[in-house]
């Protein structure tokens, strides 16, 4: 399937048929859903709503179509261009708009793209919300405005320098000691927004930074999602380089990984708790992150005092949490790093600027600094299932056969044991069981998936 409508917007392939990927005619349709959907929300003279796209090579055909349609419905739009999510999900309050909408497929590759949807205070919608969304698609109902209440387009490119100002306009943001550290980093912006937002965030920093793959043209280097084996190329940059470390973020530049001195991966997961190390140790308090995160973050978090609560998997529902529980800071093991006291969005910059500070107040390597929070490895397989499969019992079997250990169903079910945990559950996207598992070790980790898919296998041919 290359059309995937959900909750939070919709993403396909560019290309083929309707209905079937994301075509032109797909994406005014589903632009004229979110467009007639916010109408029916606030009752007002102007609606105003930010629109921004990451670098692929759909985006600036996509994004016409949107911003098009949205002046068809007699919307007014605020033209960012080439973007980043978080810098649209900050404009959005700033601009005192009734919603966003951003062009990008994240880190899916470059065949994909997407109209993610944004509330008036910058951030995704829920799923009641989404679902109304849908069933306007779906239906026939869809008014557009007389010639004379057509919206305007008003180009802005100044975006990205704001959301830059109020990172550094931070309280924890310590610029000073960055720029007395003399860090040099280099930079793999995989020819995204990245390549624009990132280095020019460093330079404001004081931080020299050698840039790779920084020219936004949407022909990605390599696979985008910044994940170990797509990485040689930034890994042998460092080391020759002689940087203190390297940055990759993924197209759309809400996700964020590091690889130290020595060229290793920092890990993905640890984006997040050593962000977190630094916000806890300034302001003590809560976190938040999903259940198929590292519990690393629980263990850091009860180290300064606080409390660590998992989510569901998905953005919105990490916030809901983090809004309940009053987090300091939060995000995804994806390297999705959300600090309230900006806003509540994934936000690479942020995290940046909160990672530098940490390094300049800890006075370490990023290696050195890797080896001082607690040391887990996660494995992450997949089932396929077959539709006469029964999913949901197939759960609750693993459910009953756990429930002397610590069980948790709020998102398929997770097993947490002594020092090492379990989470199942059914994808959104594909005909899967995820299978995440975390161990002291990467033997364990595996060894543990390994011994929890032979059950399901066994329950299932009961």
């Amino acid at each position: 399937m290359t059309l995937i409508k959900s909750i939070s917007g919709i993403r396909g392939t560019i290309g083929g048929a309707v209905g079937d990927n994301l075509t032109p005619i797909d994406a005014v349709k589903f632009a004229s859903a979110y467009g007639v959907w916010l109408k029916g929300q606030y009752k007002k003279e102007n609606y105003r709503v930010v629109v921004g796209r990451d670098a692929r090579i759909s985006g600036e055909m996509i994004q016409n179509l949107v911003m098009n349609t949205l002046v068809g419905l007699g919307i007014h739009v605020i033209d960012l261009g080439l973007s980043t999510t978080p810098t649209v999900e900050v404009a959005v309050p700033m601009e005192h708009a009734d919603g966003g909408i951003i062009l990008t497929a994240s880190h899916n590759p470059k065949e994909w793209n997407a109209l993610k949807l944004l509330n008036n205070k910058g951030e995704f919608l829920n799923g009641e919300e989404g679902a109304k969304i849908l069933a306007i698609a779906e239906s026939d109902t869809m008014s557009f405005a007389d010639v004379d209440s057509l919206g305007k387009i008003t180009k802005n490119d100044a975006y990205i320098d704001l959301h830059i100002d109020a990172v550094l306009d931070l309280k924890l943001v310590n610029k000073s000691a960055i720029e007395k550290a003399n860090f040099k980093v280099v930079v793999d912006g995989v020819n995204s927004t990245g390549g624009i937002a990132i280095p020019l965030l460093l330079e404001r920093l004081g931080v020299e930074c050698v840039t790779l793959y920084c020219d936004p043209t949407g022909h990605f280097p390599h696979n985008p999602e910044p994940l170990k084996e797509h990485l040689t190329d930034l890994s042998e940059a460092v080391v020759k380089e002689h940087a203190d470390f390297g940055i990759v973020v993924d197209p759309d530049v809400d996700r964020l990984a590091f690889i130290d001195e020595n060229g290793n991966m920092f890990g993905e997961e640890y984006t997040l708790v050593a962000c977190a190390d630094y916000v806890l140790s300034a302001t003590p308090g809560n976190t938040v992150s999903n259940m198929s995160s590292t519990r690393a973050l629980r263990d850091v978090t009860e180290q300064h005092g606080g409390t660590y609560e998992a989510s569901a998997v998905g953005e919105v529902n990490v916030v809901a949490l983090m809004k309940k529980n009053n987090a300091v800071i939060g995000g995804e093991g994806n390297g999705g790093i959300i600090y309230p006291e900006s806003h509540y969005g994934r936000d690479a910059l942020v995290g940046v600027a909160l990672f530098l500070s940490l390094l300049a107040d800890k006075k370490m390597s990023v290696s050195a600094l890797r080896a001082s929070y607690p040391n887990y490895f996660m494995s992450k397989k997949k089932i396929a299932i077959t539709p006469e499969l029964d999913v949901d019992a197939i759960l609750k079997a693993m459910e009953a056969k756990y429930s002397h250990e610590r069980v948790t169903t709020i998102d398929g079910v997770k097993i947490d044991f002594e020092d090492s945990w379990v989470h199942l559950r059914k994808s959104n996207t594909e005909p899967i069981i995820r299978v995440y598992t975390e161990a002291p070790s990467q033997e364990a980790a595996d060894a543990l998936a390994d011994k929890v898919i032979a059950e399901i296998k066994a329950v299932a041919n009961n």
